[in-house]
């Protein structure tokens, strides 16, 4: 099938071949996505499909992203697919937390599982395949944390140099740990997580380097992946809502386009609302939904919560995130340090 980028902004939608080394729109700067012209989907036959692979001990089968590949057709072949079984993550009931949330059930769809131990790895299968594709020998991230330990894991096993950027002190030394025994060149930068994506991605530029921070639309392809499988547990039927925290803004762009499509395609009868929860010290997009204009994201200079996997004072995927919150009538909440606390415990 013909895949394209096209720039996600709709007073320009620009189009470019799929094997462009591009991860914003050279001609207005905007947001790149995916797309798939002449798309069409036999539903019953997919999810059949789709069931069946579960039975299959087929690499592509046993991934819980690739099984869905149908949903993810921008490879010309599937040889440069590296796959560590991501996906496949569980559903768990949580009676006593819907309980402290004062809601008659909740139900988590644990990302943990995942070889790495996040959601980073549905987008990272995908983001190494195009490198491989590409010709790349080395990819890159900003990080803190879940991002480095995805990206090291996989090029290892792609064979390609990983490089890893953290903030000065803002580090998950679990994580830190797994991209080390992954192989990965660490560089800590005096700056903060914003400050270093822009620097490294003109470096990403000059020096042939492949970026996989969540900026990469690649990356939003294998996340996307996530809402099929939870459909695919729940027997296609949506959800009321799908709650998810807010840093980056990679995850909830990937769910609210994986969603659409597949409404689009006949898979569900409607989308679930998106939920999308930020930390008050580092809540940007938060601020942004609830201003009359929405056309300029308030950056946080000086980001802050102890839930450093979304410390994150401009997010690259706010356009995307923006849409995708408005198109499923969706909300922006933040909660204070204590309240996370509390949560937790």
């Amino acid at each position: 099938m013909a895949a394209e980028l096209v720039c996600f902004e709709s007073r320009c939608r620009a189009r470019y071949p799929i094997t462009e080394v591009i991860y914003n729109c050279p001609r207005c700067g905007g947001l790149l996505e995916c797309e798939y012209p002449g798309w069409k989907a036999d539903p019953a036959e997919w999810k059949r499909l789709w069931r069946e692979r579960r039975l299959n001990n087929g690499k592509l089968d046993q991934s819980g992203v690739w099984r869905y590949r149908e949903m993810i057709p921008f490879l010309d072949d599937w040889g440069p697919v590296v796959t560590l079984r991501e996906g496949n993550t569980p559903l768990l009931e949580a009676p006593r937390a819907a309980a402290y949330a004062g809601i008659e059930r909740l139900v988590f769809k644990h990302q943990g599982f995942n070889p790495t131990g996040s959601f980073k790895d549905n987008g990272m299968t995908c983001g190494t395949a195009q490198a491989i594709r590409l010709g790349m020998k080395r990819v890159a991230c900003v990080s803190t944390g879940n991002t480095s330990a995805s990206m090291a894991a996989y090029a290892s096993a792609a064979g390609l140099q990983s490089i890893v950027f953290l903030p000065h002190g803002n580090i998950s030394y679990g994580k830190l740990a797994q991209a080390l025994e992954y192989g990965a060149r660490t560089l800590q930068v005096e700056a903060n997580f914003d400050q270093i994506l822009a620097l490294v991605r003109v470096l990403a530029e000059r020096l042939g380097i492949y970026l996989l921070n969540s900026i990469n639309p690649f990356r939003i392809e294998g996340q996307k992946t996530i809402m099929v499988e939870l459909m695919d547990q729940r027997d296609w039927e949506p959800p009321e809502w799908v709650v998810l925290p807010g840093g980056n803004l990679g995850n909830v762009s990937a769910f609210g386009k994986g969603l659409r499509e597949m409404l689009e395609l006949g898979l569900i009868r409607r989308s679930p609302r998106l939920a999308v929860i930020q930390a008050a010290g580092s809540a940007p997009f938060y601020e942004l939904m609830r201003s009359r204009d929405r056309s300029v994201l308030p950056k946080v200079e000086r980001p802050e919560t102890l839930a450093t996997a979304i410390r994150i004072g401009d997010p690259v995927s706010w356009p995307k995130a923006k849409h995708e919150i408005e198109a499923s009538n969706g909300v922006v909440e933040k909660v204070t340090e204590q309240e996370i606390a509390d949560a937790k415990a």
